[in-house]
């Protein structure tokens, strides 16, 4: 198997003569020493960068989709570098607005927000809710606060399939998201949200799914909304996100500024007028390349004529994407980062499931052994912000590495952490 390539690395990334990793000049292995394992080491700078080229791709409209990868640092990180944040809980609000976000730079999604989290949201003063179903209307017309006048997204469900998991699928017809174009649903709750004294309906939003590689999904995503919102009216239109990310040898995806593009020329070949405010809401491509997770090998089982098993301290329960989806990672070993990598393994976790896999497929360097530091590059979505204690395993912390020092922005739990919630 070819060596590790280089593009699943976070930006700042160099590798020493003798092989050792760095990330934001801080060498991999002493922050090991450091900080233990597991840990997920974010890449602060590759993190800005992020933020800054979707800003430029999208304007001061675009939120960082906070549900890939919330802490207070990346809430923070986000806001200043100029964007939004989308949050889809009152957790998440509570996150970002302890981060300092001001609330007019939130956009609150979910397709069940409570009264507690609607009043929540229109007491902070957040700049957009995204209204999702007739129910939420209702509550809306109860909560009747007096003066607050929120203004709102329609979430609409286009029917266009993305080609990517069936799990992460939403603008398909079959989708517990949004109002439906096709069924009359979306112009009905447009009719109804008209109507709601207090309430000010701004825009439509809409999203197709994730870890989308082909930029025609969006094309056709923009052909069937814009026929239904040029009649309306209205100043604001989000594509919602989705974009892919490579997280494979072989993978290449679009950049921010090709799924920007590609959207802009789709408005303006539909007849979308050009004073509309187009936004989106990129999370995945924001942070899943910022980070790798190290881990530390424990044991190596090799079964003559079936597989070898290497198992780490960690496993699904700070990435249980290839569990649920049967995601696709790579592995290396940062002390010889370059290394050919000879030996076929499956990368386990220490949780008691045989599903507990993190690579099924792994390369490694055929001299890799007990006690070797592992690490899985591409890991900045969706694993601490899906990390569980289940068996009881501590969650990870997270480091931010730049300019050669390490902070730590989430500790590692504790094992008091585990008892901190029992009656």
């Amino acid at each position: 198997m070819p060596r590790l390539a280089r593009h699943l690395l976070p930006d700042t990334a160099t590798i020493a003569g003798d092989g050792r990793l760095s990330i934001g000049g801080c060498d991999v292995l002493d922050l090991v020493e450091q900080h233990g394992t597991p840990a997920f080491v974010y890449d602060e700078a590759h993190l800005r960068s992020r933020c800054r080229e979707a800003v430029d791709a999208w304007g001061p409209g675009v939120a960082y989709a906070s549900k890939a990868f919330l802490c207070k640092a990346m809430a923070a990180l986000a806001h200043e570098e100029g964007m939004s944040v989308d949050v889809s809980t009152g957790g998440e609000l509570h996150v970002a607005l302890a981060a300092g976000v001001p609330a007019d730079r939130l956009v609150l999604h979910g397709n069940n927000k409570s009264v507690v989290e609607l009043t929540a949201a229109v007491d902070a003063g957040v700049g957009r809710i995204v209204v999702d179903s007739f129910d939420e209307i209702d509550r809306l017309d109860a909560l009747a606060i007096a003066g607050a006048n929120p203004q709102v997204l329609l979430r609409v469900t286009p029917g266009v399939e993305a080609h990517t998991h069936e799990y992460v699928m939403t603008g398909q017809e079959d989708t517990k998201f949004g109002f439906s174009l096709a069924s009359g649903a979306a112009q009905e709750a447009v009719d109804r949200l008209r109507r709601l004294p207090g309430v000010q309906l701004v825009g439509l939003h809409a999203h197709i799914g994730s870890q989308i590689f082909l930029l025609d999904s969006f094309r056709k995503e923009v052909e069937v909304l814009a026929r239904f919102f040029n009649r309306l009216g209205l100043p604001e239109l989000c594509l919602g996100g989705g974009l892919g990310v490579a997280y494979v040898e072989g993978e290449q995806a679009p950049t921010m500024m090709e799924w920007a593009a590609t959207v802009r020329e789709s408005c303006a070949a539909m007849g979308v007028p050009d004073d509309v405010r187009l936004s989106a809401e990129p999370g995945r491509s924001i942070v899943a390349a910022a980070a790798i997770t190290v881990y530390r090998v424990g044991t190596v089982k090799h079964l003559p004529e079936i597989r070898t098993y290497v198992a780490v301290d960690g496993g699904m329960s700070d990435n249980p994407r290839p569990v649920l989806y049967g995601s696709g990672y790579e592995a290396f070993l940062p002390r010889s980062t370059d290394a050919d990598r000879t030996l076929r393994a499956t990368i386990v976790g220490k949780h008691c499931e045989s599903g507990d896999v993190l690579v099924r497929d792994a390369w490694l360097p055929g001299d890799l052994e007990v006690g070797d530091i592992l690490a899985t590059p591409v890991t900045g979505a969706y694993g601490h912000s899906m990390a569980s204690n289940y068996n009881k395993v501590l969650r990870p912390p997270v480091l931010f590495v730049r300019d050669g020092l390490a902070r730590v922005v989430v500790r590692r739990e504790t094992y008091d952490d585990l008892l901190r919630l029992d009656a």
